[in-house]
């Protein structure tokens, strides 16, 4: 019915069995992996699920490659990277390479930039052997724990996914892969999401996760293909700060 695909709609649900927590009160969404939830908490000692804040997420020691420990409190005042990857994946390996240049780049301009790597390795070996090519830090792999609660944290359905943190740890943008994809000189970090973009191979991924318009032009003519994005763009912007008023994803 219209109603049920409403929902769908509204909850962004690209697979099933999906389970999302709401709150009654402000029909805010509380928790979108409901499913890892209750794997996770079956006794309900965690209820309500709400989001915690990133820095109490991931409290405790981050390893560097070389088998150093530092305190997760060394991501404070940076823009962080959460990675979610695997050796076994092979776009995981090809996003790694350019990751890495990326990181470096980054770096070097002087920003303040750190990735963390959550790994969804089968195996503490197999997670070593794929971190030694990584110069970032980790969740040490036999925390099952937090690894899992960063999963919940972010709604991971898949990898490689790539979630851009502020310095205050609110999410700049869920689609860090199409963006360091797109972007591999790094112009644009910490790459805010923009209100128009321009359909590609790797950002059409978003295609599948929401209502989209999508505007055809006669790309022989750069002028037209500009015009139309001055059309768009007041909408766009509108719409997005009408969900930003509402703190929700537009």
């Amino acid at each position: 019915s219209l109603f049920q695909l409403k929902l769908w709609n509204k909850y962004r649900v690209s697979n099933i069995p999906s389970l999302i927590f709401i709150d009654a009160a402000t029909g805010k969404v509380v928790c979108r992996n409901g499913l890892l939830v209750i794997r996770d908490d079956p006794e309900g000692l965690e209820f309500p699920w709400g989001p915690k804040p990133f820095s109490e997420v991931v409290a405790g020691p981050l390893l560097r490659n070389n088998g150093q420990s530092l305190d997760s409190n060394v991501l404070e005042g940076s823009h962080v990277g959460v990675y979610f990857s695997a050796h076994w994946c092979p776009p995981c390996r090809s996003l790694t390479r350019v990751l890495v240049e990326s990181y470096r780049k980054i770096k070097e301009a002087g920003q303040k930039f750190e990735i963390l790597f959550v790994s969804a390795d089968r195996s503490e070996d197999s997670f070593k052997q794929y971190f030694s090519e990584m110069p970032w830090l980790a969740v040490p792999y036999a925390d099952e724990a937090r690894r899992s609660r960063l999963n919940r944290l972010y709604g991971i359905q898949g990898i490689p996914t790539l979630i851009v943190l502020d310095p205050k740890g609110d999410v700049i943008t869920r689609q860090g892969r199409v963006e360091v994809l797109n972007d591999t000189e790094c112009r644009e970090f910490p790459w805010h999401p923009k209100p128009v973009l321009e359909l590609t191979d790797s950002n059409a991924v978003q295609l599948n996760e929401g209502p989209c318009l999508v505007l055809f032009v006669d790309s022989e003519d750069d002028g037209e293909s500009e015009a139309a994005k001055q059309l768009i763009q007041p909408i766009a912007e509108k719409i997005i700060a009408k969900y930003k008023a509402k703190e929700e994803e537009a």
